[in-house]
C-alpha cells in the first residue's frame, strides 16, 4: 500500500509530504495505481521547480520499499494551488483504490 502523508502549517498550507510503499495493484509495469501516483507526483514536483520556480527539497528511493519525501515547499499561492491539486488527485485515487493507497493530513 502507498501511504501519502501531508504536513500542513497552522494556516493549512502544505509544507511537506511523504509517500512510502508500493500500490501492488498489478504486476510490475502494469500497476495503474502506481502509474497514476507517479505521474501526479512527478508532475507536481516539476511544476514546483520549473513553473513556479520554487526549490523544494526532494529525496527519493524507489528501490527500497518506495519512498518520496518533499519538504520546504513554498507556501505561496501558486505552489499551494499545485499542492492542493496534487492532494485532490491522490484523494480521488484513494477513493477508487482504498486497498492500494491511503492519504492522511497532519498539522505541524
Amino acid at each position: 500500500m502507498i501511504r501519502a502523508n501531508f504536513i500542513l502549517n497552522s494556516d493549512h498550507r502544505i509544507t511537506a509530504f511523504k509517500m512510502t510503499g508500493h500500490a501492488d495493484s498489478g504486476p510490475y509495469g502494469q500497476d495503474i495505481v502506481c502509474a497514476a501516483v507517479s505521474a501526479l507526483s512527478i508532475s507536481t514536483i516539476n511544476g514546483l521547480e520549473h513553473v513556479v520556480c520554487a526549490k523544494p527539497e526532494v529525496k527519493s528511493d524507489e528501490h527500497n520499499g518506495g519512498f518520496l519525501r518533499v519538504s520546504a515547499i513554498d507556501v505561496g499561492h501558486d505552489s499551494q494551488i499545485l499542492m492542493r491539486t496534487f492532494l485532490n488527485g491522490l484523494q480521488d485515487i484513494a477513493e477508487s483504490y482504498p486497498k492500494n493507497i491511503e492519504v492522511k493530513m497532519f498539522e505541524n
